[in-house]
């Protein structure tokens, strides 16, 4: 009997080592957020799988939507143009690239003195030197890279010229210069080729300026084809304004030479536009008058008590 006493003794012991040992044989908890062990590794996988497959769905939106503001910021805002001459020397090489800017034309901006602009070949211009379609891929891509604004298109005949005078404005040159808008001379050395004379080989003019028209010169005087050898076309060698496309404000490539295109200080010094200003104050002179004697008649009456006198004017 003391024997089996002892075995039952025992019994609770050896059943505290079995639940000890079940529970050394439990897997251990994890941390939240972590898989077990079950979890299939190909599952990382196939969420990247997802993942490039929506970018591949995504990316012809993406290049859609990148062509379009291409194509809205050419039509209304910037387009780049290259310069294919040596006419505008030393201000733009063979090979710049200039920004136009094109959005003011639209709220009524037209071009100014000074200013660089891209124009439209207005007919007789370009005749000898068009520019033929290189047919074949090459055309292909430079159509395309036109029409979204990042290359020149082979079709479009465009000039690049600096405006020395607007319409209503008078432009001569005699001898070896200096040029004269209006009576007033221009100081063009800080812009014109090194060597060249402002009148370019021989001087020109007067000329009067239409109405809606510009007369443009290029900075390298003794080669380039501007307003002063077409004079014998109609406008006297005058440029439409509507067929300028907008102004080159700034040169963009090569990195090394980038700039503003900034209006030379010549064109903004006193009485190069003394003419269309004494023009409108005259014109002005006649209705402050009028206004002078509407407001003196109705103080005068408000001083004899005549209400019906003091209504408003339109």
């Amino acid at each position: 009997m003391a024997a089996g006493a002892r075995s039952d003794a025992d019994e609770p012991d050896r059943r505290a080592e079995k639940e000890g040992a079940e529970r050394d044989d439990r897997p251990a908890a994890r941390p939240e957020g972590q898989g077990s062990d079950d979890t299939d590794p190909d599952d990382g996988e196939s969420v990247t799988e997802k993942k490039q497959r929506s970018f591949l769905k995504e990316l012809p939106i993406l290049i859609g939507v990148a062509l379009l503001l291409a194509l809205l910021i050419k039509t209304f805002l910037l387009q780049a143009f290259s310069i294919p001459s040596d006419s505008m020397q030393n201000t733009l090489q063979r090979g710049d690239r200039v920004l136009v800017d094109k959005l003011t034309p639209w709220f009524g901006s037209e071009p100014e003195r000074g200013e660089v602009v891209v124009f439209h070949d207005p007919g007789g211009w370009l005749n000898e030197s068009a520019q033929s379609d290189p047919g074949g891929l090459t055309g292909v891509f430079q159509g395309f890279m036109s029409f979204i604004g990042l290359m020149p298109s082979a079709e479009d005949q465009d000039l690049i010229k600096r405006v020395i005078a607007v319409g209503g404005d008078t432009v001569a040159c005699e001898g070896s210069g200096p040029v004269t808008v209006n009576g007033k001379a221009l100081d063009e050395r800080s812009y014109i080729f090194p060597g060249s004379t402002p009148c370019g080989p021989e001087g020109f003019g007067p000329v009067k300026v239409p109405e809606g028209r510009i007369w443009v010169m290029g900075d390298n005087r003794q080669n380039s084809l501007d307003s002063r050898f077409h004079q014998d076309l109609e406008g006297r060698g005058t440029v439409p304004v509507d067929q300028v496309v907008g102004r080159a404000v700034v040169k963009a490539w090569p990195i090394d030479r980038w700039d503003t295109l900034p209006v030379p200080d010549t064109f903004a010094e006193q009485g190069l536009a003394a003419a269309p200003a004494v023009l409108g104050a005259a014109g002005a002179l006649p209705l402050v008058l009028w206004r002078r004697r509407r407001l003196t008649a109705r103080v005068e009456a408000r001083a004899h008590g005549k209400p019906g006198e003091e209504r408003a004017e339109g």
